[in-house]
């Protein structure tokens, strides 16, 4: 567990007070990431290089571990995450990122991979592509079952007042926990592949390598976070002008 962790409260509002907190140690764990990359010395700095992709690998874990926890708490809501910005929502894939993205990382950050890495990440690339797909269908079946009966009949018994029966009552509570059951798995098995493709790329780096794969996603995310708060900021000035000027 990464050092300053963040032990949640049992409120929906916890992951959100938890997120801050993790996005300033992972701003730290950047600048940290940088200065290894600038100072390299393999043989001298080994132990330390090791121990801070170890660190960092763990405050990647910690933030799957509680969202894990949010998720089993509230899964409708981490599927309309209020913590992330209309930007970083729009680029979300079942509740997180691409896992693909970090294929995109590892070529885009780095120049000199060697033949078998080459191999290994275009093997692990087809092979996260076909996961990805049996998600994003698995996730695509469950929504349309919502628009399908029983759950659409008994909504529709329910709001026409046609019967209104305790019975019914116990039925489309049993339909909606079946329905979060299977959100809270999609998600829960969407989060494994993200980490296990991540885990398993950071395992064909070498040492420098696994600094610069570290250090593009970490810019990454904390530059498409400034860029989104960015955006609500001016968007919400924009509104503020308007309602002054219509006054």
């Amino acid at each position: 567990m990464a050092g300053g962790s963040y032990r949640s409260s049992h409120d929906d509002n916890s992951f959100e007070v938890f997120l801050e907190s993790w996005l300033i140690r992972q701003e730290q764990y950047l600048n940290e990431l940088i200065v290894a990359q600038e100072t390299f010395d393999e043989e001298a700095q080994e132990s330390d290089i090791k121990d801070l992709i170890s660190r960092v690998v763990a405050h990647y874990q910690e933030y799957y571990e509680e969202k894990s926890r949010m998720t089993h708490r509230n899964v409708l809501r981490v599927f309309s995450p209020t913590w992330f910005s209309p930007l970083e929502r729009s680029i979300l894939w079942i509740t997180g990122f691409n896992p693909g993205l970090a294929f995109n990382l590892v070529t885009e950050s780095i120049k000199d991979l060697n033949e078998h890495q080459v191999e290994s990440i275009n093997w692990l690339r087809h092979e996260a592509k076909f996961q990805e797909r049996s998600l994003t269908e698995e996730l695509a079946n469950i929504q349309e079952s919502v628009a399908a009966p029983p759950l659409v009949e008994l909504a529709h018994r329910v709001g026409m007042q046609v019967i209104y029966t305790d019975n019914i009552n116990e039925e489309v509570d049993e339909n909606i926990d079946l329905l979060k059951t299977a959100l809270e798995n999609v998600v829960m098995d969407a989060d494994r592949l993200r980490t296990t493709t991540a885990e398993r790329v950071v395992g064909l780096l070498n040492p420098l390598q696994c600094l610069k794969f570290l250090s593009a996603a970490a810019q990454l995310q904390l530059r498409v976070r400034m860029m989104g708060m960015q955006r609500e900021a001016e968007r919400q000035q924009q509104q503020d002008n308007e309602n002054s000027n219509g006054c």
